[in-house]
């Protein structure tokens, strides 16, 4: 109960800020309709609940289980086996992810349906077990993340050259859409298990960089999939806006909806948990029922957080969006820049992940320095994003290409354990409130202004979110090494 306490009062002091700023443009330039607005308000208050319950929830259920699993992997002397457990687990955790699903659903409708839901969360989850598998067997052999990351963006690079625009950010969409509040808690578990098990010097170092390695493999897997299906044209549109109606009803109408497809995202983990106790873990009827429990809090937190977000957050975000965009089209990247300061500390794997790295790093990189430096990056992500949609002659590529080189070149200057945490963030930055209400945004921006393209710049922004955090944790890692020099 006091974790529970804990875990919500830590949520409400992170909620406050975005409700903040939305109150503050509402008083000042961006006037809410009454209705709207009491929707809003009800969304925090859901979301603040539903965080606090699913961060207790994963912290006694999901990542107990991604701990077992990960020294079951590690006990396997087999290569092989290894590497196919990674890819099951990559596989199912991923497929069951909301982020994904909702991002699935907007690839089909942005692509007039060439890309179907179906094979989109296909080839997606099979880059997430590809990379797993990859990122498993690095651990045990003991191998340099820096290296890993050269060659993957190396290729990445090949295949983006080769693409279509709309493909590099559909892509690196879903790779930040893939790490989200239900497979990053599973995967840092999972590393973290196998380097502890493997033991050694980098052990510490090994735990990060699976999120990482596992946000990479969407990327590969899309613009390999719109090569080799050799598509030349994409034409759908975007999905029309329709505010809703009434305070409660819209609440009413969508819990049935987020109710099934939690259900849907807790479920195939639940039975692999029975269905590994049952072969390998052997738990005791307390433990096991520990981690039954936090599955059933895991569940109840993400239907909750998700109904609020998508009953209160998204309209308001692409009505700001839209309004600024219309009538204060100059202030656009100062609003962006202070949306994305706020909006990060309300992500549920944030929290999962700056936790882990202050425990497996005995308080030494401390949780609150990381956040800070994720707030700021993410901040300039959405600005320059506001930016592009802006101007016509700024293309996603000027900022990704030299972003991720930036990002490359940093990694082999800074501490390991620094180049994990860095490639984990950008990955869990990018979860359900940045898929919501800063995409909400950017998509009513660029629905306003006439030079602007919506699907190509609205799914361009959460590839924005993704990429900054590697460049803005790296340099903290430079100011820890230079710290600890000046100290040695």
């Amino acid at each position: 109960m006091n974790i529970l306490v804990k875990k919500l009062k830590e949520v409400s002091m992170t909620v406050f800020p975005i409700t903040l700023l939305v109150l503050i443009l509402h008083f000042t330039i961006v006037p809410i309709e009454g209705e709207m607005l009491a929707r809003f308000l009800i969304g925090a208050v859901l979301v603040i609940i539903g965080l606090g319950i699913f961060l207790f929830g994963a912290h006694i259920g999901i990542m107990p289980i991604g701990h077992l699993m990960g020294e079951t992997v590690a006990k396997t002397n087999k290569a092989y086996i290894v590497g196919l457990l990674g890819f099951l687990l990559g596989f199912l955790i991923n497929i069951a992810e909301p982020d994904i699903q909702i991002l699935a659903r907007q690839v089909s409708l942005a692509s007039g349906g060439i890309i179907s839901f179906a094979s989109m969360l296909i080839i997606v989850s099979v880059g997430v077990g590809l990379m797993v598998g990859i990122g498993l067997l690095r651990i045990v052999y003991e191998k340099p993340l820096n290296r890993y990351f050269t060659v993957i963006y190396f290729i990445i690079f090949l295949l983006g050259l080769k693409a279509l625009e709309e493909f590099l950010a559909i892509s690196v969409d879903a790779s930040g859409a893939t790490t989200g509040a239900m497979t990053t808690p599973f995967i840092l578990a999972l590393g973290y298990g196998v380097s502890q098990l493997k033991g050694g010097k980098s052990s510490e170092e090994d735990s990060f960089g699976l999120v990482g390695m596992a946000s990479a493999g969407p990327i590969v897997a899309v613009l390999f999939m719109s090569i080799v299906k050799g598509i030349t044209n994409v034409q759908g549109e975007a999905e029309a806006f329709v505010a809703n109606v009434g305070i409660l009803s819209p609440y009413i109408r969508i819990f049935p909806q987020f109710l099934k497809e939690s259900f849907f995202t807790i479920f195939p983990l639940s039975v692999l948990f029975i269905v590994f106790d049952m072969i390998k873990f052997k738990l005791n009827r307390k433990n096991k029922s520990i981690i039954l429990k936090g599955l059933l809090y895991t569940y109840i937190g993400l239907t909750l957080f998700l109904v609020g977000v998508n009953a209160g957050f998204m309209e308001v975000g692409r009505v700001m969006g839209e309004t600024i965009a219309n009538y204060h089209t100059g202030i656009l990247p100062i609003i962006g820049f202070a949306l994305g300061m706020v909006v990060v500390l309300a992500e549920p794997a944030v929290y999962v992940l700056t936790e882990q790295v202050e425990e497996v790093t005995a308080g030494h990189i401390r949780r609150k320095v990381i956040l800070v430096a994720l707030s700021i990056g993410i901040a300039f992500a959405v600005s320059m994003s506001m930016l592009r949609i802006m101007i016509p002659s700024l293309k996603l590529w000027h900022f990704l290409l030299p972003g991720f080189a930036l990002a490359i070149f940093l990694s082999y200057k800074v501490p390991p354990i620094f180049v994990g945490i860095a490639f984990d963030s950008g990955g869990v930055a990018s979860g359900p409130m940045t898929a919501t209400f800063v995409l909400a945004f950017a998509q009513g921006a660029a629905n306003a202004i006439p030079t602007a393209n919506v699907l190509i710049d609205g799914f361009g922004v959460i590839a924005m979110v993704a990429m900054t955090p590697l460049v803005a944790l790296q340099i903290l890692g430079l100011i820890f090494k230079m710290k600890a020099r000046r100290e040695g």
